[in-house]
């Protein structure tokens, strides 16, 4: 079961060692263990965790292998913030900055990263709070946050210093990028899901207010 896992995790991902590995199967036994508790998730996907969100969100370093500094906004219960912490931990130089509000979530991400050996950098604060307390980083992330047009928003003081935006969107995001055209120019390219075939990765830069 394990082997089989762990190949799929580098199908998604890219190489990553086995040492990784068995920290996000670290993650995902915290993650239910504090599910019991707190909402960190709709209940009908905790059946199919690993795919749905572990590996979901782990497909994003495939995306960008070279970037050392991510943020990840609004990270609720670490997707795909954590996991990138986890992904990026023996990688020299990078840091993953993860930015939630709801302070039971946040002490959660502080908690669960501390258990698997990761060292968290988690603000827990309102995304509007923290443009001067993280620089400027190489990729932003989004997932089950918000529609385009708030997400650009939201993230444009740091897309506007050259960061690139990689968002998990679902079927309805033809939607999404037509109404963020309404307010916002920007650069966008639109990726495979490799794990919800429903689903895509929109990666978006250069956002200039009409």
């Amino acid at each position: 079961m394990d082997s089989a896992r762990f190949s799929r995790l580098l199908e998604i991902s890219g190489p990553v060692s086995r040492e990784t590995f068995d920290r996000l199967v670290a993650f995902e036994g915290i993650f239910r263990r504090w599910s019991r508790r707190i909402n960190l998730a709709a209940p009908s996907t905790l059946n199919d965790l690993w795919e749905r969100h572990i590996l979901d969100s782990a497909q994003l370093l495939r995306l960008a292998p070279d970037a050392l500094k991510w943020l990840d906004v609004g990270s609720g219960g670490g997707f795909p913030g954590a996991v990138m912490a986890i992904l990026l931990a023996e990688k020299p130089g990078a840091e993953v900055h993860l930015v939630e509000s709801n302070r039971k979530k946040a002490a959660f991400l502080v908690s669960a990263l501390n258990e698997v050996g990761v060292a968290p950098r988690v603000h827990a604060r309102r995304i509007e709070d923290t443009y001067d307390a993280i620089g400027a980083p190489d990729i932003v992330t989004a997932r089950a946050l918000a529609p385009l047009p708030l997400l650009i928003e939201l993230t444009e003081p740091w897309l506007t210093q050259g960061a690139r935006a990689l968002f998990h969107k679902g079927r309805d995001y033809r939607r999404e990028v037509e109404e963020s055209g309404n307010t916002w120019r920007f650069d966008l390219v639109e990726h495979e899901d490799k794990v919800d075939a429903a689903a895509i990765i929109l990666e978006v830069s250069n956002p200039l207010r009409r």
